[in-house]
């Protein structure tokens, strides 16, 4: 549904005309569709694809049931993979009748309209390592959302860096990943560590899991902020969704890079 179609039918007969080119077009287009849900209370927009690579997600918190629901059901005409994150279990609950064909990843807090055998669409493979069994909610997030998006993941859970035999015996598939999210609460030592053994980005998450001092994630995010490995980026704190967004534009840019033609100098 186009919200303004007054808009681009002059657009169309623009291109029609020849006055203006298909690639400017569809620049213009990027930016062209939003449509409001239920009086306006939510604006989608359909167009992020286009522009960012990845579609709209709904954040769950602050909205009500029927909110979400009704989102969901005007995304899923425009994609095939719909997905509402931090979504608790008591809201899936009463989500799931309203919302047909709706699944619930409990540990990723993520509910999502998916295709039941979804296949990697990307090359390459985002690794997904968690320090402790406790960063399982934000480490799962990260996971899911991923996937979700098309990319091929591998999980390593509580490998953190008070048994560091347990990281160390997984050095060969980590050194294997294209891009790695690490997930570490406490002192969020993880990532510094992770970082020193592989050549490709790393992406560290401090969570909210510590004692008093952690401050709620507070100090793992400022050690990571501070490390001495190289390659490391850091989101905020508990923020697993958008580690995985990050991971896949690294992803995407690099087979994007990978299609165009070497410039040469005469």
């Amino acid at each position: 549904m186009v919200s303004q179609p007054e808009q681009l039918r002059s657009l169309l007969q623009a291109v029609a005309q020849g006055a203006v080119s298909p690639d400017i077009a569809l620049d213009k287009l990027r930016y062209f569709d939003f449509e409001p849900v239920d009086g306006g209370f939510a604006h989608l927009d359909h167009h992020r694809a286009l522009r960012t690579g990845f579609p709209e997600v709904i954040w769950g918190p602050g909205k009500t049931v029927e909110q979400i629901a009704q989102i969901m059901a005007t995304m899923r005409l425009h994609s095939s993979v719909v997905m509402a994150t931090r979504i608790e279990p008591q809201v899936y609950a009463q989500l799931q009748y309203r919302v047909p064909g709706l699944h619930y990843y409990q540990a990723a807090r993520i509910s999502a309209i998916a295709p039941v055998n979804l296949q990697p669409q990307y090359p390459g493979t985002i690794g997904l390592l968690s320090a402790g069994t406790a960063d399982l909610s934000v480490a799962e997030e990260a996971a899911v959302t991923a996937e979700l998006c098309g990319f091929r993941v591998m999980r390593l859970w509580d490998v953190g860096v008070a048994g560091i035999h347990r990281l160390l015996s997984y050095r060969q598939a980590i050194a294997q990943m294209d891009v790695l999210i690490v997930v570490a609460g406490m002192e969020g030592a993880l990532p510094s560590v992770v970082a020193g053994l592989v050549d490709s980005p790393v992406i560290a998450v401090p969570t909210s899991i510590g004692y008093g001092a952690s401050f709620g994630g507070l100090a793992p995010l400022l050690t990571m902020l501070n490390s001495c490995a190289a390659g490391i980026g850091v989101v905020n704190i508990d923020n697993g969704f958008g580690a995985a967004i990050l991971a896949g534009q690294i992803l995407r840019t690099a087979q994007k890079l990978s299609f165009q033609p070497e410039s040469r100098g005469d």
